[in-house]
């Protein structure tokens, strides 16, 4: 990313944790990532990485016991973690300048109020607009988002409403506010796969029409490639390689990132077992020794079970966070399911593109 260029939110060695039945858990260790203007940025990792806490700091909807220990978040030049400290201001911040849509969206809207009224109630709250005003822009914004006969249907109820049509829902009422950033937290999930299509395209659609960032939280690579200008893949509460979306699929360099590549169901040939990471990832409870993936790493040396590695740099906008790129560390290859990736990356594709197309 051009160094000219400022990050609209800046994150620097931020640190989480949660109180469980009077324990600690760390679940964020020490994260630092930039977002940059109408970029879309991915996260990505299995459950349980931190991928949902991180970005919960940024907008203070961490749960009761959870809190930010350590770190900055920086938007529009001020600190939003003094924001966490004086528990208040977050109503300027949180909707009308860093959105968020969730995974699921019959729970994300009220069952006993109609469309019409959770959009508006949102207008009119962040920007204090008179109900015929709102109401004339609620439709509008339903129009943008896909839904046919949008002022007929602004009296209905979500259960009326198509999982696909409830989320479009989501994504209008989380535009209504003209936000800066938009955190999409699994959005597709609960979707099926023609739908999950749909939203994407909606969404990139939409991005350009507003000019707004996103941070997309996900577990699936599929949907990286199809969305991100830049990744970063978490492990064990840690960003553990940071790159262009071309960066992470066609040159990995960190072990956890190649096993997530392997593991594509696109990728999978006929009559080959899927790779899987075996192992689990270790608890959060306890301090960690060296890399928290080496336990599971079949690269791992000595040093990977001692000390934690740095950041290394492969390019200027490319970090991997593995002792493999120390000089003194013996030459490995990706293995073989990572090998050519981008010939197969265009074959699941065009593949992809097809059964769109017949649908």
């Amino acid at each position: 990313m051009n160094n000219e260029i400022k990050p609209v939110l800046s994150a620097s060695d931020i640190v989480v944790e949660f109180t469980v039945r009077g324990r600690q858990l760390t679940a964020i260790r020490n994260v630092s990532l930039d977002l940059y203007p109408n970029e879309t940025l991915a996260i990505v990792g299995e459950s349980g990485s931190g991928k949902s806490v991180l970005t919960k700091s940024f907008v203070g909807m961490l749960e009761a016991n959870g809190c930010v220990t350590n770190g900055k978040v920086i938007y529009n030049g001020e600190n939003l973690l003094e924001i966490a400290k004086n528990g208040e201001g977050w109503e300027k911040i949180r909707g009308s300048q860093i959105a968020m849509i969730f995974q699921d969206p019959m729970t994300s809207l009220n069952p006993i109020l109609t469309i019409g009224q959770q959009i508006t109630e949102v207008i009119i709250k962040h920007r204090q607009l008179p109900y015929e005003e709102a109401k004339e822009l609620a439709i509008k914004l339903m129009e943008e988002v896909g839904i046919h006969n949008a002022e007929k249907r602004f009296d209905e109820y979500p259960f009326q409403y198509s999982g696909g049509m409830r989320q479009r829902i989501v994504i209008a009422i989380a535009l209504a506010c003209r936000p800066k950033i938009l955190i999409c937290d699994e959005p597709t999930t609960a979707l099926d796969v023609t739908i999950q299509a749909q939203i994407l395209r909606l969404i990139k659609k939409l991005q350009k029409d507003y000019g707004y960032s996103i941070i997309f939280i996900t577990h699936d690579l599929g949907v990286v490639a199809n969305v991100a200008d830049r990744v970063a893949v978490m492990y064990c509460g840690q960003v553990i390689e940071y790159g262009t979306v071309e960066d992470i699929f066609y040159d990995p360099r960190h072990p956890y990132t190649w096993g997530l590549l392997s593991s594509l169901p696109q990728l999978g040939a006929k009559d080959e077992p899927l790779y899987a990471i075996t192992g689990t990832p270790p608890s959060l409870y306890d301090k960690i020794q060296g890399d928290a993936f080496a336990p599971r790493n079949p690269y791992a040396m000595r040093i990977d079970f001692e000390e934690e590695p740095p950041m290394f740099a492969v390019s200027n906008t490319h970090f991997a966070k593995t002792w493999l790129l120390d000089p003194r560390a013996p030459k490995v290859q990706p293995p073989v399911q990572v090998q050519g990736l981008h010939e197969r990356m265009k074959k699941a594709l065009k593949l992809e593109e097809e059964r769109e197309a017949n649908v």
